[in-house]
């Protein structure tokens, strides 16, 4: 067995260097040394994630003066991931795309949030992905699909908030602050409802976190947990946010924020386990479970004063509620309006 994966290995070193030669002889010159860099990069050395050179190198050469590199590398590292086999190639392609997202210019982030061949949507597309040539492929194969999901996720995250992740996004914390306290309830719940589905896709964290001590995986994971520490910030916000209109919310506007909460909770075990060195930040779980608490009560208690009940003599459906009005008999219905289910119902004392 250790001799098939030396061969395999020596293998992958002369393809390396083939595709290497023949893309620095390809046309036009600009094209064929971002597909150099690009495949410098991505190599199928297990143990290792590029090197912070080969990153910089590519972002370098994508972004020299040309308006056509950006576009160029971006469909060069796509092509790559999607043509290999290798589960060590498609994680050094995934790691090399997050360093763009995280550290490359506008001009390189935006071809790849606006990908051509995919409308900018679900350009990774590998929940399918499998290397079985080994037994360490096949785990590390989990971890591309996973990590491939992150991705996705962090696209959409940053076409709803309108900026990418990244560590300098908190230089712009006040603009942020200000501009949720103006959002709109149901603006705040589109937003909400993406940034969680980024926070469960991290929390289906692959099984064979052992792994963890390869470099590659090490990497990948920490740029990762970098993104949900921004991510983490933007839910807070929000949801701190909600908690101080919860009064005035609608009942499925509350049932909604319960459903949010909730699933942030159940994504806390596969994220405690992701970042189990990590910072566990209490203070955000203690707004989660709170603001859980206050909004089921509130819909409880706003549910607890109507009645649905099947009435009317055509048979159609109606919102009723008892009332304590004294000229009416014990049991007495009268019909209220359906578009507000709060405060707005007069009782007479």
């Amino acid at each position: 067995m250790a001799q098939k994966k030396r061969l395999r290995n020596f293998i992958y070193i002369l393809k390396e260097k083939v595709s290497v030669f023949a893309a620095s002889l390809s046309f036009p010159r600009h094209v064929s040394a971002v597909r150099v860099s690009i495949l410098r990069a991505t190599t199928h050395s297990i143990s290792t994630p590029p090197s912070e050179a080969r990153i910089l190198a590519v972002i370098t050469i994508a972004t020299n003066g040309s308006h056509l590199l950006p576009p160029a590398c971006i469909n060069a590292l796509i092509c790559r991931l999607h043509r290999t086999s290798s589960a060590t190639v498609a994680l050094k392609c995934l790691f090399t795309l997050h360093n763009l997202i995280v550290r490359g210019p506008l001009t390189l982030k935006d071809h790849l949030a606006c990908y051509p061949s995919y409308d900018g949507r679900n350009i990774l597309n590998l929940s399918s992905f499998r290397d079985d040539s080994d037994v360490e492929s096949l785990e590390l194969s989990s971890w591309v699909r996973w990590y491939s999901g992150v991705l996705e996720q962090s696209l959409s995250v940053s076409r709803v908030l309108g900026y990418y992740l990244s560590s300098s996004s908190n230089s712009k914390k006040n603009t942020h602050d200000r501009k949720t306290l103006g959002l709109s309830n149901s603006e705040l719940f589109r937003k909400i409802d993406v940034l969680v589905g980024f926070v469960e896709q991290i929390s289906r964290v692959p099984e064979s976190l052992q792994l963890q001590r390869n470099d590659l995986v090490y990497e990948m994971v920490r740029l990762v947990g970098e993104d949900y520490r921004i991510v983490q910030y933007e839910i807070f916000l929000r949801v701190e946010e909600l908690r101080d209109r919860v009064e005035d919310l609608e009942v499925d506007e509350m049932a909604e924020l319960v459903r949010d909460c909730t699933r942030l909770k159940d994504s806390k075990e596969g994220l405690v386990l992701l970042f189990v060195n990590r910072k566990k930040n209490d203070s955000f779980w203690e707004l989660i479970e709170q603001t859980k608490k206050e909004a089921a009560t509130k819909k409880e208690e706003r549910e607890g004063r109507w009645l649905t009940v099947k009435t009317s003599r055509r048979g159609e459906a109606s919102e009723l509620t008892r009332s304590n009005n004294p000229f009416l008999e014990t049991g007495q219905l009268i019909r209220v309006p359906v578009t507000r289910l709060p405060r707005m119902v007069p009782t007479v004392g």
